[in-house]
């Protein structure tokens, strides 16, 4: 079974710059507060959060054409592998999402990335993050709009969770990551 540790240390074979390491985090924190939500293994959603963009660096235009057959050389099971296949659903992968493992990933990814633009314009960042706060930001397509939030509604679909639930366990998830993920706040 995949680690953390392990996945950092595949993860570092392959990713350099600093944006693509936090994101890796962010996701890794959000994935671990999903497991709890479900009753699941948190270290094992985290390794697998951790190690999710794992080619996108070095082939941003093949993201995920490139993951497959060295994670299952470097030890992964299929299932593993399959869960990180399926986060590129219906952008680069006709892996569809099927377990709540899955389905949590190919959600998180987007949002976390609403979530911490949104704690970086606040003074006290992610600490303080309220979840009204974090929805008017979401309703807001202008604010942080690479973001795909139908992709993130997709994803709450088929977790059978509305935004803001699934938006509220991935704030606590990072909260306690606050400092790695550069989300302290501007008062910081």
């Amino acid at each position: 079974m995949l680690t953390l540790e392990r996945a950092k240390e595949l993860n570092a074979t392959m990713v350099s710059e600093p944006h693509l390491i936090v994101h890796a985090l962010a996701v890794m924190a959000a994935m671990g507060a999903m497991a709890e939500h479900f009753g699941e293994d948190k270290e094992h959603w985290m390794a697998l959060g951790y190690l999710h963009d794992y080619d996108y660096e070095k082939y941003p235009e093949e993201h995920l054409q490139h993951t497959e057959q060295p994670l299952l050389e470097a030890g992964l099971e299929p299932e593993e592998v399959r869960v990180i296949l399926s986060h590129g659903y219906s952008i680069c992968t006709d892996v569809e999402p099927l377990t709540n493992c899955e389905k949590s990933l190919f959600t998180v990814d987007e949002l976390t990335g609403i979530i911490s633009a949104c704690a970086r314009m606040r003074p006290q960042g992610i600490t303080d993050l309220e979840i009204s706060s974090f929805m008017k930001k979401f309703k807001d397509k202008k604010f942080a709009a690479k973001c795909n939030r139908e992709l993130i509604k997709t994803g709450c679909g088929m977790l059978g969770m509305e935004v803001r639930d699934v938006a509220q366990i991935c704030i606590d998830g990072m909260k306690p990551f606050a400092s790695e993920l550069g989300l302290l706040g501007t008062e910081a």
